[in-house]
């Protein structure tokens, strides 16, 4: 119902950016400005500053971008308001999910989710923990699930399963042998790592040096985005990496990999995320009740 030209202004308010808002709503970048120039025309201002190959909100766009975060919030209120009035659970659903996550625990959850609710159309974006969060604040994404603890005030969090952290490396690894491991005996290995902004990334790091290792110790040879890529090059015998257990269970099982637990154990919380101020519809509350339910169910024994 609302007009698109704000749905479209608000985004690149948002990602300062026309090519990474055109992206996140599956337009052209030409489309995309010709919407921001029909809006400024309308107000007969300018509501981005261009130059230096960045853009920022003039006075007039922080007015705007006010109000619209105001109207399309309440816009998609009433949509779902009315469309509640049915009394039938369906509609778009936009999950947000960390790689890990949307990889190896979100799958079977969407299936099951799916087969009870046929009406819905749940969409899943993935990124690393930093990437959905962001996502969620933008409010372009109902909900996230992420690896580490949110780092934005304005949004609620709720615990969702513990998931343990472990080595991982090849079987012919000189590590392979442990039965568990210090983070101390890591030193001095090949360390495939995943990108920054990953939750596992972070937490494996936080609880590296809370253990008397600095990151200058290991020898860092890649940085992967991927889980996937990650135990693809760390199976080729190059180094070890850190990784959750659940994600490496089929390796496990066809000798591919070996997944040694630390001592003291490394276990952290899933978290997932939505905007404090935000209308959250049955369809979003019925979900998030759902997927919390199927997480705790898997939750690893502390």
């Amino acid at each position: 119902m609302a007009d698109r030209r704000l749905q479209v202004f608000h985004t690149v308010a948002k990602q300062l950016s026309f090519t990474k808002a055109a992206d996140v709503l599956f337009m052209t970048q030409p489309a995309v400005t010709f919407q921001i120039k029909q809006l400024e025309e309308h107000f007969n201002t300018r509501l981005f500053d261009r130059g230096h190959g960045k853009i920022t909100l003039t006075p007039a766009g922080e007015v705007v971008l006010g109000y619209a975060e105001r109207i399309l919030s309440l816009s998609a209120e009433m949509d779902v308001r009315v469309a509640e009035m049915t009394g039938q659970v369906g509609g778009a659903l936009l999950i947000g999910a960390s790689t890990t996550i949307a990889e190896f625990f979100l799958p079977p959850i969407l299936g099951a989710f799916k087969a009870l609710y046929p009406k819905v159309s749940p969409r899943l974006v993935v990124g690393n923990s930093e990437t959905i969060e962001t996502r969620v604040q933008e409010h372009s994404l109902d909900i996230g699930l992420i690896e580490s603890a949110s780092h934005q005030p304005n949004l609620q969090t709720e615990t969702c399963c513990d998931d343990e952290l472990q080595v991982i490396c090849a079987p012919s690894s000189p590590l392979a042998c442990h039965e568990s491991l210090t983070p101390d005996q890591l030193v001095g290995h090949d360390y495939v790592s995943r990108e920054q902004g990953s939750g596992t990334r972070e937490f494996a790091e936080t609880y590296l040096r809370k253990n008397g290792v600095s990151m200058d110790s290991l020898n860092m040879v890649m940085e992967l985005g991927s889980p996937e890529a990650i135990k693809g090059v760390v199976g080729s015998g190059l180094g070890f990496s850190v990784m959750s257990k659940a994600s490496v269970v089929l390796e496990q099982e066809l000798g591919a990999l070996v997944a040694i637990p630390f001592q003291p154990r490394l276990i952290r919380t899933l978290s997932l995320v939505y905007p404090r101020e935000k209308f959250r519809s049955r369809l979003v509350n019925t979900f998030v009740g759902f997927a919390l339910d199927r997480l705790r169910e898997n939750s690893v024994e502390a």
